[in-house]
C-alpha cells in the first residue's frame, strides 16, 4: 500500500490533519516524519504540512528549507517522487528552491482565513489525476503571506509549460481580482514544476475533507496521489 510521509518542523499545526484524512478517511498509512531525519526511505509520497515552521522567522518557509529533512526531500523529488507542500509547505518548497517563484504579504496586509473557490488547471501532476481540467472545487486558506509572486518571465513559462495547477476564481468561474484574496500575480493558488511531481498550493485541502468541515473537495487531491500511486507504484526514497 503507498506509505506517506508527512513532514513535522517545529512550528507545524496542520500535520495532524493531514495525517487524519490520510488515514482514517483513506485507510491509507501516513506517518509524521520529524524535521531532524535525513532519510526518506520506503515513503512513496512526501507531505509538507500547513503552519508556521519555525515561527516564520525570516520569512515563511526559509528556516525551514535549510532543515535536515530537506536534502531527502529534494532526492525524493529528484528521483521523481510526488511532493506536496500544502501553505507553509508551499512556501518551504519556494524557499528551497523546489518550485519557482516566492510568496510576498497578502495585498491587505492582514492574515486572511476564509473558504475561496479554485480552478482545476492542470490534471497531469499526481495530485489532480482524479480531477478534471476546468472543474472548481472549494478549499480553505489560512495565510498571511500567500501572494504568489514570481517576474514576468517567469510567470510566462509556467503558463507555456502548463504549470499552473490551481487558481483563484469568482463565483462565475473567471480569473477575477474579486476572486483573488491575496493578490497573487496571475489568480495563482498553486503551481508544480517542470516534471510536474512536485505541487505546492496555499489552499488547505485538509481542511476541506468532511461536510463536517464544510465540504470534501479536498480529499480529490488526496485521492489523486492515491490513483496516481497505484496506477505507478514507485519505490524511491532509498536514501
Amino acid at each position: 500500500m503507498p506509505r506517506f510521509a508527512v513532514i513535522q518542523f517545529p512550528g507545524s499545526n496542520c500535520d495532524d490533519d493531514v495525517v487524519w484524512a490520510l488515514a482514517e478517511l483513506l485507510g491509507e498509512p501516513a506517518e509524521l516524519v520529524w524535521y531532524e531525519q535525513t532519510q526518506l526511505q520506503g515513503y512513496q509520497a512526501v507531505i509538507l504540512p500547513g503552519g508556521f515552521a519555525y515561527g516564520d522567522y525570516l520569512r515563511a518557509g526559509a528556516l525551514a528549507a535549510l532543515a535536515p529533512v530537506m536534502g531527502a526531500v529534494r532526492s525524493f523529488a529528484a528521483a521523481g517522487g510526488p511532493v506536496l507542500g500544502i501553505c507553509n509547505g508551499f512556501q518551504v518548497l519556494l524557499e528551497a528552491g523546489l518550485l519557482p517563484g516566492a510568496m510576498r504579504r497578502n495585498a491587505g496586509l492582514k492574515f486572511i482565513c476564509a473558504p475561496v473557490r479554485l480552478r482545476v488547471e492542470n490534471i497531469r501532476t499526481p495530485f489532480t489525476v482524479a480531477l478534471t481540467e476546468g472543474e472548481q472545487i472549494e478549499l480553505t486558506i489560512a495565510h498571511n503571506e500567500g501572494n504568489y509572486y514570481a517576474d514576468e518571465a517567469t510567470l510566462d513559462q509556467l503558463e507555456s509549460g502548463g504549470q499552473v495547477v490551481f487558481r483563484y476564481v469568482d463565483s462565475d468561474g473567471a480569473a477575477s481580482a474579486a476572486g483573488n484574496p491575496n493578490g497573487a500575480l496571475r489568480n495563482i493558488a498553486g503551481i508544480c514544476n517542470r516534471a510536474g511531481n512536485v505541487v505546492g498550493l496555499m489552499p488547505h485541502p485538509e481542511r476541506r475533507c468532511e461536510e463536517l468541515l464544510g465540504g470534501s473537495d479536498g480529499l480529490k487531491i488526496f485521492r489523486s496521489a492515491l490513483q496516481a500511486l497505484r496506477a505507478r507504484p514507485l519505490a524511491v526514497a532509498r536514501a
